[in-house]
């Protein structure tokens, strides 16, 4: 049996116990406290690792198997449930380390030359390297979709729409009014209030603590399209920043009538 074979067998027979050494030998050299669920959740991801070195050794090839790109994509998701890739990249180097110290172990096991060995650690390394990209790529893209969702629930939260009396509804905002926000009442809330069959919107600024000076504008540009479906607009709570920001820009506030505040607006209509 050549030394290849005998060593890809001993990582198949032993693919449990390699993986436990490689997660003990990090996070020794690392000092990290990690708890017991993740640390069995690092040995569970190992042992497929490792089978994949074997795996390689025993084929010969030199092509990356998809089965490791698949792997990677498992262990960007797994991370992007902490949120923090720091933790995983921070890993790869003593990871990198540990492994190449036991191929060469079991090189000087099996009687493997050092040409051999060299080959064998240098595709590991290239299985680490693709792996760590592969790895970072599909967490950045895990990332940037989970931020798209909680933009469109804090827009759904920051932008409701509130019946107070028949006829009547008030938009209150609330929060950092940002391009994403305005965007999206346009699209989702002008809709229902052209079905709300009412007659005044009061849109309430209140509760705004930023407005990007460029959102002005498509604020106005929503006052303007509820207005052209035949509703009146008002507008209370406009803060003194704003109020400054719209004379600077030279934006004129498009409600029909502005109001300090909600109670004074309601009680016009009454």
């Amino acid at each position: 049996m050549s030394p290849l074979i005998s060593i890809s067998d001993y990582i198949f027979n032993n693919k449990e116990l390699l993986a436990s050494n490689i997660v003990d030998e990090v996070i020794n050299s690392l000092d990290m406290d990690i708890p017991r669920w993740e640390q069995e959740q690092a040995k569970n991801m190992y042992i497929e690792f490792v089978t994949f070195i074997g795996e390689y050794i025993l084929s010969g090839e030199e092509n990356i198997p998809e089965s490791l790109l698949i792997w990677s994509k498992k262990n960007a998701a797994m991370v992007s449930l902490d949120g923090n890739l720091s933790t995983l990249v921070v890993r790869y180097l003593p990871t990198r380390n540990v492994i190449t110290d036991i191929l060469t172990n079991l090189a000087i096991t099996f009687d493997l030359n050092l040409k051999e060995l060299s080959k064998l650690i240098k595709q590991v390394n290239r299985m680490l390297d693709i792996s760590l990209n592969e790895t970072v790529a599909n967490y950045e893209y895990l990332a940037s979709e989970y931020q798209k969702m909680s933009q469109m629930e804090l827009a759904k939260v920051g932008a409701p729409i509130v019946p107070v009396k028949e006829g009547i509804i008030v938009l209150p905002l609330v929060g950092h009014i940002d391009t994403y926000r305005i965007d999206y009442m346009i699209e989702n809330l002008t809709p229902k209030i052209a079905s709300a069959g009412v007659f005044y919107v009061i849109i309430d600024f209140s509760g705004v603590y930023k407005i990007d000076k460029g959102n002005v504008q498509y604020i106005n540009e929503l006052v303007q399209m509820i207005r052209i479906m035949g509703i009146s607009v008002m507008a209370t709570g406009i803060c003194p920043d704003l109020a400054k920001m719209t004379i600077n820009e030279g934006i004129d506030v498009a409600a029909d009538v502005i109001y300090p505040n909600l109670k004074i607006a309601l009680e016009s209509i009454n």
